[in-house]
């Protein structure tokens, strides 16, 4: 029986194009290859990039996603077509769109303008996103793009809370903080945390500090003061990072986004930033996310403030982790 073993293996792996002979895909979530032919990109490519590109602000203009056009007919292609992410632009009579279709069996019948996701195309691992339309008519791609970009960017959002909870997710921490604290977080495992009084301090600095550091700080006032404005929360965070935070930080007025939001399912009041190392410090600057939450039934008024310090990376993804976090506080009712 050992000795055919290899055979059976090797017979699992006849199917065409089988996944045992594939290599397995590269490339960034967040980079997307663009396949389409040339005529149909000089058409789109405005467009495309657009709609795929939306910028946020960190410490500077980030694009969500970045995008990297290439002919399928060209030498390119072989190698860029094994990405994480490949959208494709196209229909049914070209070769290209017909590959990846193939991946779509026993499905509905296809009804272009449509867009389709199939998997392992081209590679392993592979998310390979399909704008189908019908010949020749490359500009129903267009009514596809805004919910396109939808549907990649949630998926990006699920794929860095996935990403944030590989470690596992603190629950004992979340359980014990609500019976001693009177409120909750979910965080991952990879958290540190420690409190002084009323104030909550939850850090992960892997791989190093010098490289990244994620922070989330939660305290409290009571009884409720009146919701005031901005420069409130603002001069609450100044007191909190000279009480409790490891080297000083201060925030510059312009960019500062104020705004009604939400925690969980409890109204809130938001203020987004950057803080900055003082002048003479190192220097060093990053995002923040403040939200203040009220709890009547525990007649507090809770202070939130995630910050980041990445240094030459993107930060759309940690911030998106922190905000899930965020997300994730409750207050005992």
């Amino acid at each position: 029986m050992r000795k055919q073993l290899p055979l059976l293996i090797a017979m699992a792996c006849i199917p065409l194009v089988s996944a045992c002979e594939k290599p397995g895909a590269w490339g960034d979530v967040n980079a997307l290859i663009i396949g389409s032919q040339p005529e149909v990109w000089a058409a789109l490519e405005e467009s495309v990039e657009s709609a795929l590109e939306p910028r946020v602000y960190t410490v500077r203009d980030e694009k969500t996603f970045r995008v990297t056009h290439v002919d399928p007919a060209s030498g390119d292609w072989g190698n860029l077509s094994r990405f994480v992410q490949v959208v494709v632009i196209g229909s049914q009579d070209e070769t290209f769109i017909q590959e990846a279709l193939e991946r779509r069996r026993g499905e509905e019948p296809l009804s272009p303008p449509q867009i389709l996701q199939v998997h392992d195309v081209w590679a392993r691992g592979q998310q390979v996103t399909v704008l189908l339309v019908e010949p020749g008519e490359w500009n129903q791609a267009l009514e596809l793009l805004d919910p396109l970009q939808s549907i990649l960017d949630e998926q990006y959002r699920q794929w860095a809370r996935n990403r944030m909870f590989l470690s596992g997710a603190d629950t004992a921490l979340q359980r014990g903080l609500m019976a001693e604290a009177g409120f909750s977080l979910l965080l991952p495992d990879v958290y540190q945390w420690e409190a002084r009084d009323s104030v909550y301090r939850f850090r992960n600095d892997n791989p190093d500090p010098s490289e990244l550091i994620r922070e989330v700080v939660v305290t409290w006032r009571s009884p409720i003061p009146e919701i005031p404005g901005r420069e409130f929360f603002l001069e609450w965070r100044a007191d909190l990072v000279a009480e409790a935070y490891n080297f000083p930080q201060v925030v510059p007025v312009e960019g500062i986004l104020a705004s009604p939001g939400t925690v969980g399912d409890r109204e809130a009041y938001q203020v987004q930033g950057i803080w900055e190392n003082p002048p003479g410090e190192f220097p060093a600057a990053g995002p923040f996310i403040l939200r203040a939450v009220e709890c009547p039934s525990q007649d507090r008024l809770y202070l939130l403030d995630a910050w980041l310090y990445a240094p030459g990376k993107d930060k759309y993804e940690y911030m998106l982790q922190l905000e899930t976090i965020l997300n994730s506080f409750k207050c005992a009712d």
